[in-house]
């Protein structure tokens, strides 16, 4: 089943929330209340789930009830102790014995496809976390990835293969934010456009470069200057030694043709990654073009910038025809800035590149996270984005209805810190 949108972490009671009772190597629930030892390790591993998004729902069998050795009341009064303790959103609960073969009770998976009908819920991007064979393979039947905890009961494993095996509720939580995580990447690394990092922030720059879905930088005099840059050639120099296989494109700072000329033949042969900034007009007006074909077609690889017309990209493309390498820098945002579609210029933007196969055009200027999605449908090269922009990267696929409730959670928390008053 996966009509939902939401996504769920299924947490079985007895041995993964609380202390199992272990007899004889098998594990059996607290007989009361008051017996109920929530595991060291829970409380800061739920939050950690409750963060990133995740309905936090217990899918346990409580059999005793059926074979009459514990009451439907005492169960319901542990599930109030643990729900006032834990950051739960419900809980799913079998009270049938295997004799009633009932849908509900784990190992057949009747009570996460209830949930997840309930819950609008896509069971494929739901997790299960179990410390029994049942867990497991209901968790499997149902479509989730399985986490099984072995505590080693002396009982058969499951028959289907867990999606991980772990010692611990922590590592449980550890490797489903892992792989929650790796999923978002994957969604973010399917997308053809290419991801830039823009910054002058030497330790955001090298902590970015750690990340697999930057794949070059580029900065500004803007930029350097927010970053308290003050020698020109010595941050460069000391960026590419760490960066030297990525794009980074630097900036020429004059606003007289012959000045920028011989600052972009220096800064080009300051490594093969570097491409060199050029503004599409000086200060005045005047078109650059002239410009950019000299030094494209002497070899030096350029990023002309500031463009937001078709017109400039058009003359820009020509000037750029049979050179080195080249971006063509179109400010998508600030286009925006001005109640602009920028898509539909993004678009025709590409279609005029293929007058030049050696360069690739970049959507500049991003305001948003969807501006990513946006370059990718409409065919951009390349994306260029802020740190702002790239923390944002995290709330890819968040479920909106958490996300509201954060918002609000939040505004309540600052109206409380305000101390206001009516």
């Amino acid at each position: 089943m996966s009509g939902g949108t939401r996504r769920a972490v299924f947490l079985d009671r007895d041995g993964v929330l609380n202390k199992a009772v272990v007899r004889n190597g098998r594990p059996y629930p607290p007989a009361t209340p008051g017996e109920i030892e929530i595991l060291p390790d829970v409380p800061a591993s739920l939050r950690r789930l409750k963060a990133h998004g995740f309905l936090l729902l217990v899918a346990t069998n409580q059999p005793d009830v059926a074979r009459g050795t514990q009451t439907r009341s005492a169960v319901e009064q542990m599930h109030l102790r643990l729900g006032s303790e834990l950051p739960l959103e419900g809980f799913l609960v079998c009270y049938h014995d295997d004799s009633d073969n009932c849908e509900c009770r784990k190992p057949r998976p009747g009570l996460l496809i209830e949930a997840a009908r309930r819950h609008d819920l896509d069971l494929a991007r739901c997790y299960l976390v179990g410390d029994r064979w049942r867990d497991v393979d209901a968790g499997v039947a149902a479509g989730c990835k399985a986490v099984w905890i072995d505590r080693g009961y002396s009982e058969r494993p499951p028959a289907s293969t867990p999606s991980a095996r772990v010692a611990s509720f922590c590592e449980a939580v550890d490797w489903i934010l892992l792989d929650y995580n790796s999923v978002c990447m994957d969604a973010l690394a399917r997308l053809r456009v290419k991801l830039f990092a823009d910054g002058a922030d030497r330790a955001e720059m090298l902590a970015l470069r750690a990340n697999p879905l930057i794949r070059g930088f580029t900065t500004n005099p803007t930029l350097m200057r927010k970053a308290g840059v003050t020698d020109f050639e010595a941050f460069a120099r000391d960026v590419l030694a760490s960066i030297p296989d990525l794009p980074v494109s630097f900036e020429v700072f004059d606003d007289a043709f012959p000045e920028m000329e011989r600052q972009a033949r220096k800064i080009g042969g300051w490594g093969d990654n570097v491409y060199v900034k050029i503004p599409v007009t000086n200060a005045r007006g005047e078109p650059a073009t002239d410009l950019i074909y000299r030094l494209s077609h002497a070899g030096i690889k350029l990023n002309v910038t500031a463009i937001l017309s078709l017109a400039q990209v058009r003359d820009v493309v020509r000037a750029l025809a049979g050179g080195a390498p080249a971006f063509v820098s179109v400010f998508a945002g600030r286009i925006a800035d001005t109640g602009r579609d920028p898509v539909p210029l993004m678009a025709a933007a590409v279609e005029l590149l293929g007058l030049s196969p050696n360069a690739e055009l970049i959507w500049a200027s991003p305001r948003e996270l969807l501006n990513i999605f946006q370059a990718d449908a409409a065919g951009c090269h390349i994306i260029t984005a802020t740190t702002d922009v790239l923390r944002k990267l995290n709330l890819v696929g968040k479920d909106l209805d958490e996300y509201s409730l954060e918002t609000v959670q939040m505004f309540h928390r600052d109206a409380a810190e305000s101390r206001l008053s009516i």
